[in-house]
């Protein structure tokens, strides 16, 4: 994808666009007109820290590269204007966690980040989760991880299945939490945690909200808002979602 990229850069240099209009009128043909490629002269585009980050994950030719840019970008967003620690529920390889624990530079305070994971995979789905996942999917190693952040002296590891290691940090408010766990019953234990220990203004960075192979994480988040007044839900268009504190 990012081949392709600076490929229809490239070439819209030169043609003022033509190029680019062509490829997506054979793209909309063939997805029926209804995923949306994106005009590729935006300057985000062209953020070399953050592809350096992505390069180094492997993940530069995935599909995952919006939602990781607006994860960076809220992330140092809540360290410039409130500041405290930051959290991540379901880590798998850790560039999640790299992003945030990158954007810390923007930090207002002395602050921890404390990570969350099995580091077995995902938990037997539930009825509501569909049939997309299966126990043990994403696993990944606790080694790597650390091996990963390692440059990162503010990372504290709570290896465990969510909840069970929470209560360690219950005295702890947060400004930013990424939660990536993709089932039903880890994302609603996540988020009656850590919503209440959000400062205000802080933000929840819901990953796995409006995937059709998510059905389950997103029906609770959406009922978890109901429920909560000082909640406001922003639906992001390349999936996921930002949970805002109001109160």
């Amino acid at each position: 994808m990012r081949r392709f990229r600076k490929l229809l850069r490239a070439l819209s240099d030169r043609t003022s666009h033509e190029a680019f209009i062509v490829a997506r009128f054979v793209f909309m043909r063939m997805y029926a007109g209804r995923y949306p490629l994106y005009w590729p002269d935006l300057t985000w585009l062209e953020n070399e820290p953050f592809w350096q980050a992505i390069d180094s994950f492997g993940e530069s030719e995935g599909l995952n590269t919006q939602r990781r840019f607006f994860l960076r970008e809220a992330a140092a967003h809540c360290m410039s204007k409130i500041g405290g620690n930051t959290a991540e529920c379901g880590v798998f390889i850790g560039l999640g966690s790299f992003l945030i624990c990158d954007a810390h530079r923007h930090n207002l305070v002395r602050a921890r980040h404390y990570v969350f994971d099995s580091f077995e995979g995902l938990s037997p789905p539930a009825e509501v989760d569909g049939t997309h996942w299966h126990a043990g999917d994403l696993a990944s190693s606790e080694e790597d991880v650390r091996r990963r952040l390692t440059m990162f002296d503010f990372v504290e590891y709570k290896k465990g299945w969510i909840p069970e290691r929470f209560p360690e940090v219950a005295q702890e408010e947060f400004c930013f939490v990424h939660i990536d766990v993709d089932l039903a019953d880890p994302t609603v234990e996540s988020l009656k945690f850590f919503f209440p220990r959000l400062k205000r203004g802080g933000w929840i960075v819901l990953d796995d909200y409006g995937f059709k192979t998510c059905p389950g994480a997103t029906h609770v988040v959406k009922q978890f808002v109901a429920e909560t007044r000082s909640a406001s839900l922003i639906e992001l268009p390349a999936g996921g979602a930002a949970l805002v504190r109001i109160d």
